[in-house]
């Protein structure tokens, strides 16, 4: 079997897959690479089965808040079971994503890629040469310099975990750290969150997430901001968390200890230098046709280009961006203007282009819509006290700058509002805009 390529991708989640079969489709000579199952993060280790998890909380959390309304039961996780479930969403992906790259005719290689060249790297005993080079091996926990840190445990290992321990601390404020709060709150778990920052969720508008945080409260999740974790020791089957806040220190017990502060590019395995790849702090050093700066023959797609923000589907358009590029030439530059984020938290919070902050800093005018509605419909028939939005809509233009949302459905009507930013409709297209009622998104008239 020959060994030389036109493209050869490192990783097998939704940016690899997308480039390579893309290319492939096309006629040229594609290998995929990758020392883990076939799948990559989100089908296997993170989105996914993270949001059949988030379900059942879901689930589980309105049936309580229901009880006084109707609904009867002792609603309950039991995690074991969840677990299977779960895992039948998980365990399929590798042999369907091998056997996709079969059918296509793209030759699969499983070990560590190792450049060893400007063309060239080594998979195991394997040397393959290529024209062209994506790295998209996705990311990694960022390391914590922190005595004791080797006891953290990663948010995958929480998503496989057989049993739930009863007390679990989060060390980090972000996405991983609110999203697991919830599920292991709704779970039974007693849960603390050490944040270093001065507020949680601090890719969010702070107003929602202020909101938010009566959330956490009713939910019996403790969260201490400002808090510096000094130390992780091991005391038998528990854990004592050292931290430092204003001031004083103080030690948490815990049963598992958790690793959310943060993701960084799977970077340094690859032996970058070898094939004269520039890094800047971490980074790869891209051009804005998402090629390396220093080898042409390299690209990057996804949480390893970290060009835009590190979403799934972010990964699986910047795939669509390189592989147009290598298969006519560099002419097309991501835009990642409108990029919806949502955290999967109880209710979710979701935000869409700018901010009150980086619009003031931008010189822009406008005007702001905002309120906590608990009052409406929509959070009533739900039980559900915790729903806001504040919307930014430019004087004159009247064009959607920015929403931020938080409450039931906002997961999803945050696409409506990353169309209007995207393709710069106006407050008055929507309002002219007939939405299905009663829905999440027949509330957005009311938001402008």
């Amino acid at each position: 079997m020959s060994n030389a390529f036109d493209l050869v991708v490192i990783g097998t989640g939704s940016a690899a897959t997308a480039a390579a079969t893309t290319v492939r489709d096309a006629g040229w000579r594609v290998a995929v690479i990758d020392h883990r199952p076939y799948g990559g993060t989100c089908a296997l280790r993170g989105c996914d089965p993270k949001k059949v998890l988030v379900g059942a909380a879901r689930t589980v959390d309105r049936a309580r808040r229901m009880r006084v309304d109707g609904v009867t039961g002792d609603a309950r996780i039991d995690w074991p079971a969840l677990m299977t479930f779960k895992r039948g969403f998980t365990d399929p992906v590798p042999e369907e994503r091998l056997a996709l790259f079969t059918s296509k005719g793209i030759t699969p290689y499983r070990g560590w890629a190792q450049f060893t060249g400007a063309n060239a790297l080594r998979v195991g005993d394997d040397e393959l040469q290529a024209q062209h080079f994506l790295i998209a091996a996705g990311a990694e926990p960022v390391r914590l310099p922190i005595p004791g840190a080797e006891h953290l445990v990663t948010s995958e290992q929480f998503l496989t975990l057989e049993t739930l321990p009863p007390r679990i601390v989060l060390v980090g404020g972000g996405y991983i750290a609110a999203e697991m709060s919830y599920i292991a709150a709704c779970a039974g778990a007693k849960v603390t969150i050490l944040q270093r920052a001065d507020r949680m969720l601090t890719q969010f508008d702070p107003e929602p997430v202020g909101w938010l945080m009566a959330s956490f409260r009713a939910h019996g999740i403790e969260v201490r901001l400002g808090a510096e974790v000094e130390g992780i020791e091991k005391n038998g089957a528990d854990f004592r968390v050292s931290i430092a806040k204003s001031g004083r220190r103080e030690t948490i017990e815990a049963d598992l200890v958790m690793h959310a502060a943060g993701r960084a590019p799977a970077l340094e395995p690859l032996n970058p230098g070898a094939a004269n790849i520039v890094m800047e702090k971490g980074r790869l050093k891209l051009n804005e046709y998402l090629q390396s700066v220093s080898n042409p023959s390299v690209y990057a797609a996804g949480d390893a280009a970290q060009a835009g923000p590190p979403l799934t589907p972010v990964s699986s358009y910047d795939a669509r961006i390189v592989a147009a590029n290598l298969l006519r030439g560099n002419h097309r530059k991501p835009n990642y203007a409108g990029v919806p984020s949502v955290a999967f938290t109880i209710p979710p919070i979701a935000g869409v282009g700018l901010d009150e902050a980086r619009a003031r800093a931008q010189g822009l005018h406008f005007r702001i819509n905002s309120r906590l509605a608990s009052e409406w419909y929509t959070a009533r028939q739900q039980a559900q006290p915790v729903y806001g939005f504040k919307v930014l809509i430019e004087d004159g233009s009247e064009r959607i700058l920015g929403a931020h949302l938080v409450g039931p459905h906002c997961d999803e009507v945050i696409n409506i509002f990353a169309l209007a930013v995207r393709h710069g409709l106006s407050a008055d297209a929507l309002r002219d805009t007939i939405f299905s009622y009663p829905t999440g998104t027949s509330d957005i008239g009311s938001m402008l």
